[in-house]
Protein backbone atom coordinates (compact mmCIF):
# COMPACT_ATOMS: atom_id res chain seq x y z
CA UNK A 1 0.00 0.00 0.00
CA UNK A 2 1.46 3.38 -1.09
CA UNK A 3 0.77 6.59 0.69
CA UNK A 4 -0.36 9.81 -0.91
CA UNK A 5 3.09 11.22 -0.64
CA UNK A 6 5.16 8.46 -1.77
CA UNK A 7 7.52 9.37 -5.22
CA UNK A 8 8.03 12.86 -4.13
CA UNK A 9 11.33 14.34 -3.65
CA UNK A 10 11.76 15.87 -0.14
CA UNK A 11 12.45 19.01 0.43
CA UNK A 12 16.07 20.20 1.08
CA UNK A 13 16.89 21.52 3.92
CA UNK A 14 18.72 24.93 4.14
CA UNK A 15 22.13 23.13 5.46
CA UNK A 16 22.06 20.64 3.11
CA UNK A 17 21.64 23.62 0.18
CA UNK A 18 24.56 25.46 1.95
CA UNK A 19 26.58 21.97 1.69
CA UNK A 20 26.11 21.90 -1.86
CA UNK A 21 26.46 25.15 -2.54
CA UNK A 22 30.04 25.14 -0.87
CA UNK A 23 30.59 21.98 -2.99
CA UNK A 24 29.73 23.30 -6.02
CA UNK A 25 32.21 26.60 -5.34
CA UNK A 26 35.28 24.39 -4.33
CA UNK A 27 35.10 21.99 -6.89
CA UNK A 28 36.85 23.36 -9.82
CA UNK A 29 39.48 24.88 -7.38
CA UNK A 30 40.41 21.94 -5.57
CA UNK A 31 40.42 19.93 -8.27
CA UNK A 32 42.53 22.08 -10.50
CA UNK A 33 44.93 22.21 -7.38
CA UNK A 34 45.20 18.55 -7.33
CA UNK A 35 45.78 18.20 -11.02
CA UNK A 36 48.48 20.93 -10.59
CA UNK A 37 49.76 19.12 -7.61
CA UNK A 38 50.31 16.00 -9.72
CA UNK A 39 51.59 17.46 -13.04
CA UNK A 40 54.34 19.80 -10.86
CA UNK A 41 55.89 16.37 -9.08
CA UNK A 42 57.05 14.82 -12.93
CA UNK A 43 58.15 18.47 -13.98
CA UNK A 44 61.76 19.25 -13.95
CA UNK A 45 60.83 23.21 -14.91
CA UNK A 46 62.17 25.28 -11.51
CA UNK A 47 59.51 27.65 -12.67
CA UNK A 48 57.22 25.44 -12.32
CA UNK A 49 56.36 25.07 -8.57
CA UNK A 50 54.58 22.54 -6.67
CA UNK A 51 51.51 23.92 -4.37
CA UNK A 52 52.82 22.49 -1.40
CA UNK A 53 55.75 25.02 -2.05
CA UNK A 54 53.86 27.45 -2.27
CA UNK A 55 51.95 27.01 0.43
CA UNK A 56 54.99 26.66 2.52
CA UNK A 57 56.87 29.95 0.77
CA UNK A 58 53.36 31.94 1.70
CA UNK A 59 53.74 30.84 5.38
CA UNK A 60 57.41 31.98 5.60
CA UNK A 61 56.85 34.95 3.58
CA UNK A 62 53.96 36.75 4.50
CA UNK A 63 52.71 35.02 8.33
CA UNK A 64 55.03 37.57 10.35
CA UNK A 65 56.23 41.23 10.02
CA UNK A 66 55.45 41.62 6.03
CA UNK A 67 51.83 41.97 7.43
CA UNK A 68 53.26 45.21 8.74
CA UNK A 69 55.44 46.02 6.18
CA UNK A 70 54.39 45.16 3.03
CA UNK A 71 50.54 44.16 3.05
CA UNK A 72 48.97 46.94 5.26
CA UNK A 73 50.59 49.93 3.31
CA UNK A 74 49.61 48.44 0.33
CA UNK A 75 46.02 48.07 1.41
CA UNK A 76 45.83 51.35 2.84
CA UNK A 77 46.67 52.99 -0.34
CA UNK A 78 43.83 50.40 -2.35
CA UNK A 79 41.86 51.64 0.03
CA UNK A 80 42.27 55.29 -0.46
CA UNK A 81 42.81 55.28 -4.10
CA UNK A 82 38.91 53.22 -4.14
CA UNK A 83 36.78 56.23 -1.87
CA UNK A 84 38.80 58.67 -3.84
CA UNK A 85 37.64 57.15 -6.98
CA UNK A 86 33.87 56.57 -6.10
CA UNK A 87 33.66 60.51 -4.49
CA UNK A 88 35.22 61.94 -7.85
CA UNK A 89 33.42 59.36 -10.14
CA UNK A 90 30.02 60.08 -8.43
CA UNK A 91 30.52 63.35 -7.67
CA UNK A 92 31.52 64.35 -11.32
CA UNK A 93 29.60 61.86 -12.71
CA UNK A 94 25.90 63.32 -11.75
CA UNK A 95 27.11 67.16 -12.49
CA UNK A 96 28.09 65.70 -16.14
CA UNK A 97 25.18 63.37 -16.77
CA UNK A 98 23.03 66.04 -15.63
CA UNK A 99 23.80 68.80 -17.75
CA UNK A 100 23.79 68.40 -21.44
CA UNK A 101 25.51 71.14 -22.86
CA UNK A 102 28.40 70.22 -20.21
CA UNK A 103 28.13 66.51 -21.25
CA UNK A 104 28.78 67.11 -25.09
CA UNK A 105 31.61 69.65 -24.24
CA UNK A 106 33.79 67.58 -22.19
CA UNK A 107 32.78 64.11 -24.03
CA UNK A 108 36.15 64.04 -26.01
CA UNK A 109 38.04 65.12 -23.84
CA UNK A 110 36.58 62.83 -21.61
CA UNK A 111 37.18 59.71 -24.27
CA UNK A 112 40.83 61.18 -24.86
CA UNK A 113 41.95 60.67 -21.32
CA UNK A 114 39.94 57.40 -21.01
CA UNK A 115 41.90 55.95 -23.67
CA UNK A 116 45.40 56.69 -21.97
CA UNK A 117 46.98 53.65 -19.95
CA UNK A 118 47.35 54.48 -16.02
CA UNK A 119 50.83 52.92 -15.91
CA UNK A 120 52.42 55.39 -18.53
CA UNK A 121 51.37 58.36 -16.08
CA UNK A 122 54.14 56.97 -13.40
CA UNK A 123 56.64 58.53 -14.53
CA UNK A 124 55.26 61.36 -14.89
CA UNK A 125 53.57 61.23 -11.27
CA UNK A 126 57.06 60.33 -10.57
CA UNK A 127 58.45 63.60 -11.69
CA UNK A 128 55.59 65.80 -10.55
CA UNK A 129 54.97 64.39 -7.02
CA UNK A 130 57.74 62.01 -6.29
CA UNK A 131 58.43 58.98 -5.34
CA UNK A 132 55.59 59.19 -2.44
CA UNK A 133 52.63 57.27 -1.52
CA UNK A 134 50.56 60.42 -2.95
CA UNK A 135 51.80 59.07 -6.40
CA UNK A 136 51.19 55.98 -5.91
CA UNK A 137 47.25 57.31 -4.76
CA UNK A 138 46.75 59.36 -7.79
CA UNK A 139 47.79 56.63 -10.27
CA UNK A 140 45.04 54.26 -8.41
CA UNK A 141 42.33 56.80 -9.16
CA UNK A 142 43.90 57.25 -12.91
CA UNK A 143 42.70 54.32 -13.55
CA UNK A 144 40.28 53.19 -11.54
CA UNK A 145 37.72 56.22 -11.28
CA UNK A 146 36.82 55.95 -15.33
CA UNK A 147 34.35 52.89 -14.94
CA UNK A 148 32.81 54.70 -12.03
CA UNK A 149 32.92 58.22 -13.50
CA UNK A 150 30.88 56.81 -16.86
CA UNK A 151 28.65 54.71 -15.45
CA UNK A 152 27.44 57.24 -13.73
CA UNK A 153 26.73 59.55 -16.32
CA UNK A 154 25.03 57.04 -17.80
CA UNK A 155 23.03 56.31 -15.09
CA UNK A 156 21.81 59.68 -14.25
CA UNK A 157 21.44 60.03 -18.35
CA UNK A 158 18.73 57.19 -18.04
CA UNK A 159 16.34 58.22 -15.09
CA UNK A 160 13.11 57.87 -16.22
CA UNK A 161 11.44 60.81 -17.74
CA UNK A 162 7.73 60.22 -16.22
CA UNK A 163 9.86 60.25 -12.74
CA UNK A 164 11.25 63.57 -13.47
CA UNK A 165 8.38 64.81 -14.63
CA UNK A 166 6.39 63.89 -11.81
CA UNK A 167 8.93 65.37 -9.82
CA UNK A 168 8.61 68.89 -11.67
CA UNK A 169 4.95 68.65 -11.00
CA UNK A 170 5.11 68.10 -7.37
CA UNK A 171 8.38 71.06 -7.27
CA UNK A 172 10.48 68.74 -5.28
CA UNK A 173 13.39 70.80 -4.50
CA UNK A 174 16.95 70.18 -6.64
CA UNK A 175 18.96 68.49 -3.28
CA UNK A 176 15.30 66.38 -3.03
CA UNK A 177 15.37 65.25 -6.71
CA UNK A 178 19.14 64.49 -6.70
CA UNK A 179 18.99 62.26 -2.79
CA UNK A 180 15.78 60.58 -3.76
CA UNK A 181 15.51 60.08 -7.36
CA UNK A 182 18.57 60.57 -9.38
CA UNK A 183 20.88 58.86 -6.94
CA UNK A 184 19.00 55.78 -6.17
CA UNK A 185 18.01 55.73 -10.03
CA UNK A 186 21.98 55.28 -11.08
CA UNK A 187 22.67 53.60 -8.12
CA UNK A 188 22.67 50.04 -10.35
CA UNK A 189 24.87 51.58 -12.85
CA UNK A 190 26.96 53.66 -10.11
CA UNK A 191 27.58 50.05 -8.36
CA UNK A 192 28.64 48.31 -11.44
CA UNK A 193 31.39 50.75 -12.12
CA UNK A 194 32.73 50.38 -8.55
CA UNK A 195 32.87 46.75 -8.83
CA UNK A 196 34.70 47.11 -12.26
CA UNK A 197 36.90 49.92 -10.54
CA UNK A 198 37.82 47.33 -7.59
CA UNK A 199 40.02 44.91 -10.47
CA UNK A 200 41.67 47.90 -12.40
CA UNK A 201 42.13 49.43 -8.67
CA UNK A 202 43.91 46.53 -7.87
CA UNK A 203 46.06 46.13 -10.91
CA UNK A 204 47.20 49.60 -10.39
CA UNK A 205 47.94 49.37 -7.10
CA UNK A 206 50.80 46.61 -7.81
CA UNK A 207 51.94 48.03 -10.97
CA UNK A 208 52.50 51.43 -8.66
CA UNK A 209 54.36 49.78 -6.40
CA UNK A 210 56.80 48.02 -8.64
CA UNK A 211 58.19 51.60 -10.29
CA UNK A 212 61.48 52.66 -7.40
CA UNK A 213 59.51 51.35 -4.60
CA UNK A 214 60.73 49.44 -1.28
CA UNK A 215 57.43 48.39 0.37
CA UNK A 216 54.71 46.76 -0.91
CA UNK A 217 53.27 44.13 -2.13
CA UNK A 218 54.12 45.09 -6.34
CA UNK A 219 57.67 45.54 -4.74
CA UNK A 220 58.12 42.40 -2.85
CA UNK A 221 56.89 40.29 -5.65
CA UNK A 222 59.18 42.55 -8.12
CA UNK A 223 62.12 41.55 -5.61
CA UNK A 224 61.35 38.04 -5.94
CA UNK A 225 60.94 37.61 -9.52
CA UNK A 226 64.21 39.81 -10.24
CA UNK A 227 66.11 37.21 -7.53
CA UNK A 228 64.87 33.98 -8.80
CA UNK A 229 62.87 33.39 -5.64
CA UNK A 230 60.23 31.81 -7.96
CA UNK A 231 57.78 29.80 -4.74
CA UNK A 232 57.90 33.34 -2.99
CA UNK A 233 57.03 35.15 -5.78
CA UNK A 234 53.96 32.68 -6.59
CA UNK A 235 53.17 32.96 -2.95
CA UNK A 236 52.38 36.84 -3.38
CA UNK A 237 50.51 36.26 -6.57
CA UNK A 238 48.25 33.59 -4.19
CA UNK A 239 47.95 36.68 -1.72
CA UNK A 240 46.99 39.32 -4.50
CA UNK A 241 44.20 36.17 -5.80
CA UNK A 242 42.81 36.07 -1.91
CA UNK A 243 43.02 40.04 -1.53
CA UNK A 244 40.14 40.23 -5.01
CA UNK A 245 38.71 37.25 -3.53
CA UNK A 246 38.17 39.06 -0.53
CA UNK A 247 37.40 42.69 -1.81
CA UNK A 248 34.66 40.84 -4.13
CA UNK A 249 32.71 39.52 -1.31
CA UNK A 250 32.96 42.33 0.46
CA UNK A 251 31.55 44.19 -2.42
CA UNK A 252 28.66 41.72 -2.83
CA UNK A 253 27.62 42.08 0.60
CA UNK A 254 27.69 46.08 0.32
CA UNK A 255 25.78 45.80 -3.09
CA UNK A 256 22.91 43.69 -1.73
CA UNK A 257 22.59 45.90 0.97
CA UNK A 258 22.50 49.19 -1.24
CA UNK A 259 20.74 47.91 -3.68
CA UNK A 260 18.00 45.49 -1.85
CA UNK A 261 15.15 47.48 -3.48
CA UNK A 262 16.29 47.21 -7.07
CA UNK A 263 16.95 42.97 -6.49
CA UNK A 264 13.73 42.50 -5.40
CA UNK A 265 12.39 44.57 -8.23
CA UNK A 266 13.71 42.40 -10.38
CA UNK A 267 12.29 39.56 -8.47
CA UNK A 268 9.02 41.01 -8.45
CA UNK A 269 9.22 41.65 -12.86
CA UNK A 270 10.52 37.59 -13.31
CA UNK A 271 7.96 37.01 -11.33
Amino acid sequence: MTTAGAGKARPRGPILRAVETVLFALGLPVLTVLLWGVWSTGSTNRFFVGPLAILDAFRRTWVGPAIIDDVLPSLYRLTVGLIASVLLGVGAGVVIGRLRPLRELLEPLLEFFRAIPPPVLIPVGMLVLGITDTMRVVVIVSGAVWPILLNTIEGVRATDSVMRDTADAFRITRWERLWLLVLPAASPRIMTGVRQALSVALILMVISEMFASSAGLGYRIAYFQRNYLVAEMWSGILLLGLIGVLLAVAFGFVERRVLRWYHAMKEVTRA
